[in-house]
């Protein structure tokens, strides 16, 4: 029998695309996914991408994500109603996108968690001094579940390195993500600067890029909502604002600008960089752990809290057609260390490790 997997997802950030990337790597080796989603549900080019993966099975829920959860009850009763589903469905192995959910108890199978953001590490890079009540009562369900997990995994060192710090126990294991590089034909590339990203997110520090732009006098187009979940908003005020846009859009427009930039005071991995190395975009990256860590000597590296080293990094390279097919040939090698067959072959040894194997009907 294939090997079955059950995985967990929402459809507001970069889980979304890693889901679906996973979900066809198990499908080639013969598996096949039961994609949970929690949270808002999916736009109809989300379904429609889902729609083409193959041997996966969506099922779209509605309940509560533990970030945008009102109570601690809510996190409970989505946590044992995904226990529940898990074990209507016996899979094989129970990846959840989101640890808490292993909070409840009652998976039936071997439990991964996958750490791609959470809200301590979040405070810590983003704020300062202790976190509200809000955020505390989130934090301790998300230590609860990663207790709970028989394994976890983060896509970077960096970020593996914070998340024990930030709740102790095991230190997860690293597979990197990675993504499918799009091949569209060659554009002129305008002088502009591009993003994306959920901008509303603060720990995406987009005032910086929008300030930088403007003081270089340089065009800057962000991709993704500008609105959050639970009301939050960011306000541009040079930057033109495209909306959450398809894989497609994005792909076309990382074709187009010559330099893509983010001033993130806060990312685990950052797929939308990966996706402008691979489109050969001239990277200038906010100056923290995890894009070090990703793509030292691939970019140029700027202090996210400081408008004008942005702002200069954008004028020399607009100014210099040389060095910028070099950062960008280097981006695009680089990339290539980050490929969905790497990703996919370090979960499934992963899985394998932590003993996930197709259920036989005898065993059953």
């Amino acid at each position: 029998m294939p090997l079955r997997v059950m995985m967990t997802a929402d459809a507001v950030g970069g889980v979304w695309t890693y889901a679906l990337d996973l979900a066809r790597g198990i499908a080639a080796a013969g598996g096949e996914t039961a994609l949970v989603v929690l949270g808002p549900a999916p736009s109809p080019d989300q379904l429609r991408d889902a729609a083409a993966v193959p041997a996966l099975r969506l099922i779209v829920t509605g309940l509560a994500l533990d970030w945008t959860a009102e109570s601690p009850a809510e996190v409970q009763a989505a946590a044992e109603a995904v226990a529940a589903l898990a074990r209507e469905l016996r899979p094989d192995l129970v990846h959840l996108n989101s640890p808490a959910l292993a909070l409840a108890g009652g998976l039936p199978a071997p439990t991964l968690g996958a750490c791609h953001s959470c809200l301590a590490t979040w405070w810590a890079s983003v704020k300062a001094g202790p976190p509200p009540a809000d955020f505390a009562w989130r934090i301790a369900a998300l230590r609860r579940g990663m207790a709970a997990c028989d394994a976890l995994v983060a896509p970077s060192r960096s970020f593996a390195a914070a998340t024990h710090e930030a709740h102790g126990g095991a230190t997860p294991f690293v597979v990197h993500n990675g993504r499918a590089a799009r091949r569209l034909a060659e554009q002129p590339r305008a002088p502009a600067v591009f993003t994306a990203g959920r901008l509303w997110d603060e720990g995406k520090n987009l005032a910086t890029l929008d300030a930088a732009a403007a003081q270089a006098g340089v065009p800057l187009f962000a991709a993704g909502p500008v609105d959050g979940p639970r009301g939050e908003r960011v306000a541009l005020s040079h930057a033109h604002a495209l909306g959450r846009l398809s894989a497609d859009d994005v792909a076309l427009w990382l074709s187009c600008a010559p330099i893509f930039a983010t001033s993130a005071l806060y990312e685990p991995f950052g797929l939308g960089v990966l996706e402008a190395a691979q489109a050969g975009c001239a990277l200038v990256l906010a100056d923290i752990p995890t894009f070090r860590e990703l793509w030292a000597d691939a970019a140029v590296f700027a202090d996210p809290r400081r408008p004008d080293d942005f702002a200069a990094a954008f004028a020399a390279l607009l100014g210099d057609g040389a060095e910028r097919q070099r950062l960008g040939e280097a981006a695009r090698a680089r990339a290539a260390d980050f490929t969905v067959e790497a990703m996919t072959g370090g979960m499934l040894d992963l899985y394998r490790r932590m003993g996930a194997a197709p259920r036989r009907e005898a065993a059953a």
